[in-house]
């Protein structure tokens, strides 16, 4: 970028310090703003405005240093205090947007993982409800069963009872009819008796020698 005298240099960086200002303005109004974007445009232009104001600088620096005058030395320095103003304020004002955009996306993410959580408790309580429901079932079905069991065993016990009353019945008929049978079921259902009686001896007396073989250790 050529100069062709110190006062072209001085209008180029007064403009380029008007521009920057407009610009920081622009870039402050959207930090305090929501993100949409539109800041890395807006950045790009900054860091583009601060490099062409370098360069004017420098170019400024080398004609003082070419036998500038005290006042003229003083000029640079006052555009160098502006160029570094401007430039703290701008990493400044970035650092502020890029904080507050990751405090966004956290509380998005945050967000995110709360209207997770309350789909998946939802769909839980639905499960929940959906495995309590096929475990009634189960049971009703269970207890069908055993009712079902409960009358069908109940059947074949009455259908029992009613042959064994029959069978009675029969050997009632056939007693009464035939003395003989009558008699000899009296003398098995004796003989039945008396073996029981000498059961209960022979145990009885078993007990007792034990009882004194016991007490006489």
């Amino acid at each position: 970028m050529e100069a062709s005298s110190w006062d072209a240099l001085r209008k180029q960086a007064r403009r380029l310090e008007a521009q920057l200002d407009d610009q920081m303005i622009a870039y402050r109004k959207l930090v305090s703003m929501k993100s949409d974007g539109s800041e890395n445009d807006i950045e790009s232009d900054i860091e583009r405005s601060l490099k062409q104001l370098q360069q004017v600088n420098s170019q400024m620096q080398t004609w003082v240093s070419s036998g500038g005058s005290e006042v003229l030395s003083h000029t640079l320095t006052r555009h160098m205090e502006i160029l570094q103003d401007l430039t703290q304020e701008f990493y400044r004002l970035r650092s502020s947007l890029r904080v507050k955009q990751q405090h966004a996306s956290l509380l998005d993410l945050r967000d995110f993982d709360r209207a997770k959580f309350d789909v998946e408790s939802g769909d839980s309580a639905d499960q929940a409800l959906l495995r309590e429901q096929a475990a009634i079932s189960r049971s009703s079905g269970q207890m069908d069963n055993v009712i079902s069991h409960a009358q069908a065993t109940l059947g074949t016990l009455m259908s029992q009872r009613s042959t064994f009353g029959g069978i009675t019945t029969k050997i009632g008929n056939v007693s009464s009819r035939l003395p003989t049978i009558n008699h000899i079921l009296a003398s098995i259902r004796r003989k039945k008796s008396m073996d029981t009686i000498i059961l209960s001896l022979v145990a009885s007396v078993c007990a007792f020698l034990i009882l004194v073989y016991w007490l006489s250790k």
